[in-house]
């Protein structure tokens, strides 16, 4: 995980804990927004960690090339 992943997800995650509070305290039309807010940021880290996925199986994929000739029979 690098670190913009985890700032997002740990913001994301701080935002649903002020909603919370925010939601018992002044209700929830209150706090909805910051729930919004923190399911978008959510979404895009599952986005950025679904493509690093991706390429890391795609580079696992490709066959290595060996530095020596093909010798023929």
């Amino acid at each position: 995980m690098k670190l913009l992943d985890a700032i997002i997800f740990s913001v994301a995650l701080a935002l649903i804990v002020v909603g919370i509070h925010q939601t018992m305290v002044l209700g929830i039309g209150f706090s909805y927004s910051l729930f919004m807010f923190a399911v978008g940021l959510l979404f895009w880290f599952q986005l950025r960690r679904n493509k690093a996925r991706e390429i890391s199986e795609s580079q696992a994929k490709k066959p290595v090339k060996s530095n020596k000739p093909n010798r023929k029979r």
